[in-house]
């Protein structure tokens, strides 16, 4: 399972940002707009308010809470208590990005390497003070085969491809700045840092999936654990640096969302756009992360096979010769099972749809009937390009 995770929760991550320098494309409005640009718009409208204020930044408000504070209260906390620390989490959200400043890199300078510390010294105390034994799979992860398939689905619950194709422009520039020119050499360069990076975060999801499986349930696995394995003091470290974490990343988003709508849509200024998403992200977070993860799975399960597919796109690129034809049909016909799973998963009826791809679809009832549809779309597409192209020539 959790080798399943890492293939989409860290193998395509750094696959799209590997797509974006290898692509030479400013952004992903323009990667998406080789479908045509008008899909490269909504699907870049989608992705940002995915990973800004409908689902990942109200996440980082509702995880700071279910981390660093309620694990700390009698009984668990109530609802007020998440109420007045969630208008706090995002007050300071909004200040801080409202006028961004050194400070927020400054302080994810220094967050980065001591979480990934703290982490390590957990990891290493669970080994030396195991919490206990791993419980029996559940029917979801019963065999191996279904484990595998299931971390897949489960990764996209990270939502980092999503970002890594928003975010990824600004490791392009750094690597360009770096001296990289040619499309190679900035490929080669966003691997090489990409490479470090994904072999971090591996380690980190594998041997905390091992502290959760030998542990406790839920949100709360991190804290919980460092506070058998160290105590209180060592809890509420981990907890102070985890709100942090979630606070310098709910700050860049805000900052990212509000940047890009401002230059897309206008008609407020950029400090409008970030009281309207500090606003909704804390509507959002009110609901609590359980919510806002089970209602975030239909959206991710419709995006991320477009996502495989458009980085899969951007690698073959110069074999197909860049023609629309082959974007637009691939991309065309995963939409198709993508929608239809989304819309399952979201326990909504399409009637004989839902039985036709059931009976039908490979592999639909494991949520990845998209693959073949993608192929097939892939092959169509290059079969077109060569007809025209032939067709021409004559």
């Amino acid at each position: 399972s959790v080798l399943g995770f890492i293939v989409t929760g860290v193998g395509l991550p750094l696959a799209g940002v590997l797509a974006i320098g290898y692509s030479g494309c400013k952004n992903l409005q323009e990667l998406a707009g080789r479908v045509h640009p008008k899909f490269g718009l909504l699907f870049t409208v989608v992705s940002y308010l995915t990973i800004g204020p409908f689902f990942a930044t109200p996440r980082t408000g509702s995880v700071s809470y279910e981390i660093a504070v309620r694990p700390f209260l009698e009984n668990g906390g109530s609802d007020l208590n998440m109420t007045i620390f969630l208008v706090i989490f995002f007050v300071i959200t909004y200040w801080l990005s409202a006028s961004p400043s050194k400070l927020v890199d400054r302080i994810g300078k220094i967050l980065t390497p001591v979480l990934l510390l703290t982490i390590l010294a957990l990891i290493a105390k669970s080994f030396i003070s195991p919490l206990g034994d791993p419980g029996a799979a559940t029917a979801a992860y019963g065999t191996p085969a279904l484990a595998v398939v299931q971390g897949i689905l489960d990764g996209y619950n990270t939502m980092d491809a999503i970002a890594s194709l928003v975010f990824a422009i600004l490791v392009v520039e750094f690597v360009v700045e770096a001296g990289a020119s040619t499309p190679g050499e900035i490929t080669l360069d966003v691997f090489k840092s990409g490479v470090i990076a994904v072999a971090c975060l591996a380690f980190v999801y594998i041997f905390v999936a091992k502290i959760g499986a030998d542990s406790v349930v839920g949100a709360p696995v991190l804290t919980k654990s460092a506070q058998i394995l160290f105590g209180n003091v060592g809890a509420m470290i981990l907890a102070v640096i985890v709100l942090l974490a979630c606070l310098s990343t709910s700050i860049g988003l805000v900052t990212s969302c509000a940047t890009y709508f401002e230059q897309l849509i206008g008609g407020m200024s950029y400090k409008a756009y970030a009281v309207l998403f500090s606003v909704i992200s804390f509507a959002v977070a009110m609901f609590g992360l359980k919510t806002i993860i089970s209602a975030a799975i239909p959206v991710l399960m419709f995006i991320y096979p477009i996502v495989v597919a458009l980085v899969v796109l951007t690698f073959l690129h110069k074999f197909f010769k860049g023609r629309q034809c082959v974007y637009g049909w691939t991309i065309g016909l995963t939409l198709i099972p993508a929608l239809v799973t989304g819309f399952e998963t979201a326990e909504i009826s399409l009637g004989a749809i839902d039985v036709f791809f059931n009976s039908t679809v490979p592999l639909h009832s494991l949520g990845m009937g998209w693959v073949c549809f993608a192929v097939a779309g892939l092959i169509i597409g290059l079969v077109q390009a060569q007809v025209t192209s032939s067709n021409k020539e004559a």
